[in-house]
């Protein structure tokens, strides 16, 4: 039996995703986003989403598409320096974010695909990430109107002796939005480098995960040990082609030995 997960365009991978969503979207910066398919959901109109993504994009580019037309409700991220519309909607609470470490979101994403439910951690012990008062939503006066809960602390024996630990609850989502250089039409997967980062988790941790991909191959061209994701995460696949744009925040060049940075390139 063939199994065929290829759709033909990005407006129909995202056509049932509706208003009020919950998203994990794959990337790492600029790296690795799935601009068609975050492009096809900006022309779908839908709006009061949940994104789950290590970051926002920034202003003309990636999640931040669709949060300058104020498509997002809540974002749960672990960096957000790049988005300056971003910081605006945060501070007037038209947005709640809900910060989270880089490493402990990844992880709550890994194990939201796995079956786990929640997971104890060091990262967080002693600070506001574990004691709560974390602002998530400001009230536009310069007040907290939401902030994040305590969570509970547990001490372990470990190798090095006791420590504390914090529980974190998994992370799974509605859907989820990646972006791979090759793929099948089983839905195996290949990234490349730094897009690797973050994409196999989130498509974990959707329920239904649709990926874009430059190429499409058949089922048996990629080596097995050559796949980064297999199909199973995956629902649907499309491609988008080689030649689709790609930025960078910013990009670090030598020039007669001296090292100069360009931002926004």
């Amino acid at each position: 039996m063939t199994i065929n997960k290829e759709v033909g365009s990005a407006a129909e991978a995202v056509a049932d995703i509706p208003a009020g969503a919950s998203i994990a979207v794959g990337g790492f910066g600029l790296s690795g986003n799935p601009m068609a398919l975050i492009t096809a959901l900006l022309d779908r109109g839908v709006g009061d989403l949940s994104i789950v993504s290590n970051n926002c994009g920034v202003d003309d580019w990636g999640l931040g598409l669709l949060l300058a037309e104020k498509r997002i409700r809540k974002m749960t991220s672990s960096y957000v320096g790049e988005n300056k519309e971003f910081e605006r909607q945060f501070l007037s609470g038209e947005l709640e974010v809900e910060l989270t470490p880089q490493g402990t979101l990844a992880e709550k994403l890994r194990a939201g695909g796995s079956g786990i439910a929640a997971f104890f951690t060091q990262t967080g012990v002693g600070t506001q990430v574990a004691e709560g008062g974390l602002p998530r939503r400001y009230d536009g006066a310069g007040g907290v109107s939401v902030a994040s809960p305590q969570k509970e602390v547990r001490e372990f024996d470990t190798a090095r002796g006791s420590r504390e630990f914090v529980l974190e609850d998994a992370i799974t989502t509605d859907f989820a939005l990646i972006h791979a250089l090759r793929g099948d039409r089983h839905g195996n997967l290949v990234f490349n480098k730094a897009a690797r980062n973050f994409s196999p988790l989130a498509a974990m941790a959707g329920r239904i995960c649709i990926a874009q991909v430059e190429e499409l191959v058949e089922p048996g061209e990629i080596d097995p040990d050559q796949v980064h994701l297999p199909g199973v995460y995956v629902s649907r696949i499309v491609q988008v082609g080689p030649n689709i744009e790609k930025r960078i925040e910013k990009r670090t060049v030598s020039v007669a030995d001296h090292t100069t940075t360009v931002e926004g390139a």
